[in-house]
């Protein structure tokens, strides 16, 4: 198997995992269950009956479904299902028996007698190239290998993977059946929407409603909700949440509807915590054991940072919630056989040196090495010396260095972090063949942090101010903001509730201790609640008109920091916890005191946030704040008590203390032995089981939240938050083909880095949007906008949000930055949305020019679905980042590339011209990878790159769009 080098090895891990997931997963009424199922329960295969896959999906998602706190309950469900058990025994043992691997099947011992279970062996494979493939790949091959069918996945695609060597630089196919499908409600709203509009579409053509119906675990967690409205208040977490469900309560009993109407699906309460420190202390199982059959836990997630997981040793990465969504219903995920890059990692981080100093610094390193669309596989002497919650926060950022996932291996550090013994710590390592290779020594990491436009855009500490101050003098870009010279210095005067106060270029006016990337580390949040232990003790504190906030990634921080005392002070600096869940990272920081925005506004004041996340993009943060720093937790709260961004720690003061010495930044910092014995003394194993204990029971709010049985959901017409998508209308069981593009005007022009917040914002409505309008029109006032992250279920709210970002830079404007655009016949600068619905009315179809990077950022559907209902129909960029390139085409957007050395600036485009892509008239004629033609109404002709880049996307865009593709699959079955 993928974990281990030797055989022995694996079962010593397997037989602890093993135990650890019966133990926390199989509550003893389950593990009874009619053992004649245990052939149906590990067979989902794609020519078995809907129903019986939709019996594997109720009874095998353990604790989850079943109400096995009621015997009776039980008992019941359990009669209930016994008739398809009979009925599909007998079909189930026969595929069981003529599976293409079954010699492998290996059993794994119990000491006492009997077995754990049994897995498919790898080195019962004998085959030496298995023995060099990076353990990355291994968890690919074990579920081809456990899955194969020779018809959704074949012993072709188990030979690919044994050959990755050979094979990866050759960009091959592959199928891939994760384990388990996660969500967090920004994204998991539009994936249910969906699903509902899917049933309904399954209704109107005359087939069972019952097949749309998830196949795999679906963990929902409600966590990006909650916005940073309160701050600085012991009833904060009360009031900010009281806040969330008024906002929410219609999105907030969607789900709860989602979680009763569909099989297979937790739904994780609001309040719980960040949906990928969840994952990672609770949801993630490393290995599953379904009836006996254990293998690997592996989780594709509709969040880009589903690859903090991976920090566990559980293979895992964001996809778009389209994707996720066929994941769901039991379709192989198509993907690329990734390269693998090695990075090896030595030595050890030098006294005060953070996680996230370590996460910055691989970060840009492996930017700068080139990793998209490939896996990182962390090995070395080094990663002995990280904690699992190091480990966690560097996978984490894996969507910021652009790889598909960092991955670690389970070794020992694993085992510890799930409190068990049984693997050897002296476990051989052979060496592993990768595709190239990094290495770094972690004595060589210094204090940094990120900024002030991207995450990648590492500063060491020690050369901030001379940063800062460069970056004031740039021209506009990612590192520069061009203020004239003599306009460096203004100073901004103005009133903070009576008491005077002052602004300058770099004030920090927001800091946060905020997101999945730092929370879920003990060492760093316990060394921020240092850092303001000691500036306490010293009589410095924060300034009253910076938005302080602390955003736990669980209720498990929140106890090891009132064990420590640390939250004492924290709370006297203005970090008071605020809620559970991603706020300031995703833009959810709230509203800055209307004295400070006036004094932003007024005097065009360059102000920072400071904040410990994963994303720094312009407009994510807060529209004001066009300075966003990526921090450790410490430096967060360093950031704060000095105020400002241009300040030299290391010459500077912080501020004067309470006898009027001044404080440097060395009189408050933590050294590593200060934080480790916190953590050692602070960080108990009860506190996790305390806490996950309770998670799935809610709060009273949510409880009491009433919701209809039905399994057709009923829309409301009026409703601004759930509406029926137009995605089905008028669908027939015919596909529609192939279709090109044929004088299209250019709707939008970008250059490079066009993020996915650019496409489609999750922050704030700004009150002069067309959706502000939308809303302002049903009666929705201004205080009741809420998010556009939070209206992802209104399909007519995203379609006026996309392209919405106030920082969009559109060349077609000529250097002016807002969600405007250029309609061409006429030459009238209008919303994007205005005039994208002016080309559509006119019959007129549209595409997008851009440069590198096209779609980086965040996985969101919305990024594509939007540009769909716009009328977009094709997007023609340097380079895609991996998600939203599959996204496109998942929605039966064309994505093209330019040829290498070459963009719209280079062949003379201006975006004034119409555009013509000439496709193939037949699906059957369309190859991945191939070279198509565009030609211009004004004689200009260039080839590209058409980047659908396996057959199966080939599959989709000739039916439309994924979802169409798998409601005719569904049906036909």
């Amino acid at each position: 198997m993928y974990i281990s080098t030797s055989s022995s090895a694996a079962s010593s891990f397997l037989r602890a995992a093993s135990s650890y997931t019966r133990t926390r997963f199989f509550p003893s009424s389950l593990r009874n269950l009619n053992p004649a199922s245990s052939s149906a329960l590990n067979n989902q295969r794609s020519t078995a009956s809907v129903v019986v896959r939709s019996f594997h999906s109720s009874a095998s998602r353990w604790c989850h479904r079943l109400d096995w706190r009621s015997p009776l309950s039980l008992r019941a469900q359990i009669r209930a299902l016994n008739p398809v058990i009979e009925r599909f025994q007998k079909q189930f043992s026969t595929m069981a028996a003529e599976h293409p691997f079954k010699e492998v099947l290996t059993s794994l011992p119990k000491p006492g007698g009997g077995e754990f279970g049994k897995f498919y062996s790898l080195p019962a494979l004998n085959d030496p190239r298995i023995d060099k493939l990076p353990y990355s790949i291994r968890i690919l091959l074990e579920s081809a290998v456990r899955n194969c069918d020779n018809f959704q996945v074949k012993k072709e695609d188990v030979e690919k993977i044994i050959d990755w060597e050979n094979t990866s630089p050759k960009q091959v196919e592959i199928p891939f059946k994760p384990a388990r499908v996660l969500l967090q409600d920004f994204t998991g709203v539009p994936a249910v929407v969906d699903l509902a509009c899917m049933r309904d579409a399954m209704n109107k053509l005359g087939s069972d409603t019952s097949k749309i119906n998830p196949l795999v675990p679906v963990d929902l967690v409600i966590d990006h909700s909650v916005q940073v409205d309160v701050t600085r208040s012991e009833n904060a977490v009360q009031e900010n949440m009281e806040l969330e469900f008024r906002r929410n309560k219609e999105r907030f009993s969607f789900l709860k509807w989602g979680s009763t109407a569909f099989h297979n699906m937790l739904v994780v309460p609001p309040g719980s915590g960040i949906v990928h420190q969840v994952n990672l202390e609770y949801l993630g199982r490393v290995v599953f054991n379904t009836n006996g059959t254990l293998y690997p836990d592996s989780v594709v997630g509709t969040d880009s940072h589903t690859t903090m997981i991976d920090g566990l040793g559980v293979a895992g990465w964001g996809v778009g919630g389209i994707e996720a969504e066929a994941a769901m219903l039991g379709q192989p995920m198509s993907m690329v056989l990734p390269g693998v890059v090695g990075f090896k990692l030595s030595g050890k981080l030098r006294n005060g040196v953070t996680a996230t100093d370590l996460v910055l610094t691989v970060t840009q390193m492996l930017r700068k090495h080139g990793v998209v669309g490939k896996f990182v596989e962390f090995y070395g002497d080094g990663m002995g010396e990280l904690s699992l919650a190091d480990r966690a926060t560097i996978a984490n950022m894996s969507p910021e260095y652009g790889a598909t996932m960092g991955f670690f291996p389970v070794d020992h550090v694993t085992l510890q972090y799930l409190k068990l013994t049984g693997r050897s710590d002296e476990t051989p390592q052979q060496e592993r063949v990768y595709s190239s290779y990094l290495e770094l020594n972690l004595a060589e990491v210094e204090p940094c942090v990120s900024g002030p436009k991207r995450p990648h855009d590492r500063v060491p500490l020690k050369e901030m101010k001379a940063d800062w101050n460069s970056c004031l003098n740039n021209k506009v870009g990612f590192k520069g903001f061009a203020v004239p010279k003599e306009a460096q210095e203004k100073v901004a005067k103005f009133s903070f509730h009576g008491k005077p106060a002052e602004l300058k270029h770099g004030s920090v006016v927001i800091t946060a201790i905020t997101s999945c990337t730092n929370t879920s580390n003990p060492s760093v949040m316990l060394g921020a609640g240092l850092v303001a232990k000691k500036a306490c003790e010293l009589g410095l504190l924060v300034k009253p008109w910076i938005k302080t906030s602390l955003a736990p990634g669980s209720g498990v921080v929140t106890k090891y920091l009132l064990q420590s005392g640390l939250q004492e002070y924290l709370n006297k600096q203005g970090f008071h916890i605020v809620g559970y869940g991603c706020t300031t990272c995703i833009g959810n920081s709230g509203e800055l005191d209307e004295s400070v925005a006036c004094a932003i506004s007024e005097n065009d004041i360059i102000a920072a946030a400071v904040l410990s996340g994963n994303r720094n993009f312009e407009g994510r943060v807060h529209a004001l704040t066009r300075a966003n720093y990526l921090a450790s937790p410490p430096l967060v709260v360093a950031y704060a008590l000095a105020g400002t961004v241009d300040i030299d720690f290391d010459k500077e003061p912080i501020g004067t203390g309470k006898d009027g010495k001044s404080i440097f930044f060395k009189d408050i910092w933590p050294s590593t032995e200060e934080v480790a014995e916190a953590v050692q003394s602070s960080v108990l194993p009860d506190m996790f089981r305390s806490t996950y204990q309770a998670i799935t029971k809610g709060n009273p709010m949510w409880n009491q939240l009433q919701v209809p049985s039905s399994t057709l959901y009923t829309w409301d017409p009026n409703s601004t938050y759930i509406h029926e998508p137009p995605y089905f209308k008028n669908m027939t069981m015919e596909p529609p083909g192939v279709h090109g593009v044929k004088d299209a005007y250019c709707l939008l022009n970008f250059g490079d880095s066009i993020t996915t917040d650019h496409i489609s914002p999750a922050g704030s409505i700004h009150k002069d949007s067309p959706a502000a309008k939308f809303l302002l029109d049903r009666g929705v006032e201004r205080k009741d906008f809420n998010s556009y992250g939070s209206r992802r279920g209104n399909d007519e709210v995203m379609a006026r949000g996309t392209f919405a970002n106030i920082r969009l830079v559109n060349k077609l404007l000529n250097g002016e930055v807002g969600p405007k655009t250029i309609h061409v016949p006429t030459g009238e600068k209008l919303y994007v949305f205005d005039a994208a619905m002016r080309y559509k009315d006119a019959g007129h179809d549209t595409i997008v020019l851009a440069g590198a990077e096209y779609g980086s950022g965040s996985s969101r559907d919305w990024a594509a679905k939007g540009p769909m209902l716009l009328g977009v129909k094709a997007v023609i960029a340097k380079s895609f980042e991996r998600i939203h390139r599959s996204n496109l085409v998942g929605m039966g957007i064309i994505p093209l590339c330019f040829k290498s050395g070459e963009d719209a600036d280079t062949l003379g485009l201006t975006g004034h011209e119409r555009y013509t892509i000439d496709l193939p008239n037949k699906i059957s004629d369309i190859r991945p990878g191939q070279d198509v033609t565009v030609t211009t109404n004004n004689g200009k002709s260039f080839t590209c790159t058409v980047r659908f880049d396996t057959e199966v996307e080939l599959a989709y865009f000739n039916n439309g769009g994924i979802l169409p593709y798998v409601i005719r699959n569904l049906i036909k079955q």
